[in-house]
């Protein structure tokens, strides 16, 4: 059998809305025959810095180390400014972005669908295929 492929996943999200990010987490690891590492920056795991710079310079880093951008799609993400930034760091870098949109969103914020390489939504193997078939 061969072995499988473990993706590199950096999962941009708003602390504010740290549970769709603990559940999409969670819907990863418990997918059979899937493996990732996380190249997030949870709440509960943040980025040192001193300066804004600091912190963009690491988010670079992070994203820069990624096989995909995987983007919940929240109607907030317009009001993120560090949301925007992640998506200009992956876009730098030709990472593929994968908007998901979240349970019962009707509406993606434009800034994710004109900026998403693909839109699924919240669905285990919708996302996990997704990633399969665009990451780099």
């Amino acid at each position: 059998m061969p072995s499988l492929r473990t993706y590199d996943l950096f999962i941009s999200h708003a602390w504010d809305y740290n549970n769709q990010y603990y559940n999409l987490t969670s819907l990863l690891k418990d997918y059979s025959l899937f493996n990732f590492r996380n190249y997030s920056v949870p709440e509960h795991d943040p980025i040192n810095f001193s300066t804004t710079s600091q912190l963009y310079n690491q988010l670079e880093e992070q994203i820069r180390q990624s096989s995909v951008v995987l983007l919940i799609a929240g109607k907030y993400i317009k009001y993120r400014k560090w949301i925007k930034e992640e998506i200009k760091i992956a876009k730098k870098y030709n990472k593929p972005i994968i908007a998901i949109r979240p349970w019962g969103a009707d509406i993606l914020p434009s800034e994710a669908e004109s900026n998403a390489d693909v839109i699924v939504n919240w669905n285990a193997s919708s996302i996990v295929n997704a990633i399969r078939e665009n990451a780099r």
